[in-house]
């Protein structure tokens, strides 16, 4: 069917679904032997850039002035700062603060989920520090005591972090308990199972691998459809006044 001009992939003025056959990869600056698949950028209207990186054997990432999170998908990534080395297997992920010195490389052919955005100070608050962490460590907790969709935090619950980072796991059948609309904006990789993802006025199905961006107060609500779990990984912006 590509070849007669059908995707699920879609834009909206709030909402932005992309999907793995609309995917194009090009080298960001600073890369080797690496390309990205650029998913939200400030050219988008979001305020921070998200982008799957997909690494030969040795790729490596360029620096970047902003704070950059980094989330293994497959393969494994050797991290390098002034403060730990570490290799980072599926399901390993980094933090580091903006302008902190760091590398990466890749053990292996490898794809990494990233995001960069600038740093809101905040009055009172120091700036954080780096943080490395594990999806298979992070407390899991059900949503609104609801057992059948469980949330898992990557980044602590401090002020010093101007967004958040979640794992969200929804059982067969289970769905977010309202439509929220809110000030929030949202970047969101499916990992597994799919669903439907209502944005603004339209329903879409998803399925692992694909992308989703939410504006600022899109409506949004998800329901798992399948006989396996769907997980996803979500940004928002937190702890911030919006303005």
């Amino acid at each position: 069917m590509k070849h007669l001009g059908y995707t699920r992939g879609c834009q909206q003025p709030n909402h932005l679904l992309l999907t793995p056959d609309t995917f194009v990869r090009a080298p960001l600056p600073g890369m080797q032997k690496a390309t990205a698949t650029v998913h939200a950028a400030p050219r988008l209207g979001a305020r921070f850039t998200e982008y799957s990186a997909e690494f030969e054997p040795d790729g490596t990432l360029g620096d970047t002035p902003l704070q950059r999170f980094i989330y293994v998908l497959d393969g494994g990534l050797r991290f390098t700062c002034p403060h730990f080395r570490e290799d980072l297997l599926a399901g390993d992920y980094v933090y580091m603060p903006a302008g902190a010195a760091h590398s990466v490389c890749a053990l292996e052919t490898t794809r990494a989920l990233v995001i960069e955005k600038p740093y809101q100070d905040l009055p009172g608050a120091t700036a954080p520090a780096s943080f490395r962490g594990s999806l298979g460590r992070a407390v899991s907790q059900p949503l609104m005591g609801d057992p059948e969709v469980q949330v898992r935090p990557l980044l602590p619950d401090s002020p010093q972090f101007d967004f958040a980072l979640n794992s969200m796991t929804f059982a067969p059948g289970a769905s977010l308990p309202m439509v929220e609309i809110h000030v929030m904006e949202h970047g969101l990789l499916m990992l597994d199972g799919g669903g439907i993802y209502r944005l603004g006025d339209c329903w879409h199905p998803v399925a692992a691998g694909d992308f989703i961006w939410m504006a600022p107060y899109c409506p949004q609500w998800f329901c798992a459809v399948g006989k396996t779990p769907a997980q996803y990984l979500i940004y928002k912006d937190w702890n911030r006044h919006a303005d």
